[in-house]
């Protein structure tokens, strides 16, 4: 499975190993034009055999859906259209929070964890569904 964490300027992506286990955060996409950026995720789904996709969805902190849930809801539909794999949106509040404090406590420099910071989310967010099912 492949865990996304889209954001307006990058997309965290994260694996998760053959048995469902475990979320690694694979790498960070500078997001360009949106064909550049479905054409760079369809690669990642053939090159590392991906069967499901999730999506963190940035709802807000009462659970309604702001303009950023939106724009996750448009990349999610333009993904369905260049991907033909079943998607999962995530909930993902705090998720990027909590990353952080994870990479402040392992005493990560802030240049690395604005360098890696995405993928990390991403991995959280696809652990958080390993986890539930």
């Amino acid at each position: 499975m492949l865990g996304l964490d889209p954001g307006t300027k990058t997309i965290g992506v994260a694996l998760c190993d053959p048995s469902h286990t475990v979320a690694t955060p694979l790498l960070t996409i500078q997001r360009k034009k949106a064909a550049v950026d479905l054409a760079e995720l369809q690669r990642l789904v053939a090159e590392h055999g991906i069967g499901g996709i999730v999506v963190g969805h940035p709802l807000n902190m009462d659970g309604s859906s702001g303009p950023r849930a939106q724009a996750v809801r448009a990349f999610q539909r333009n993904l369905e259209k260049a991907i033909d794999l079943p998607m999962l949106l995530k909930d993902e509040r705090l998720s990027t929070a909590a990353v952080e404090r994870s990479l402040i406590a392992q005493d990560t420099s802030r240049r690395r964890r604005a360098e890696v910071i995405d993928a990390h989310a991403a991995a959280y967010i696809l652990q958080g569904v390993l986890d539930a099912v």
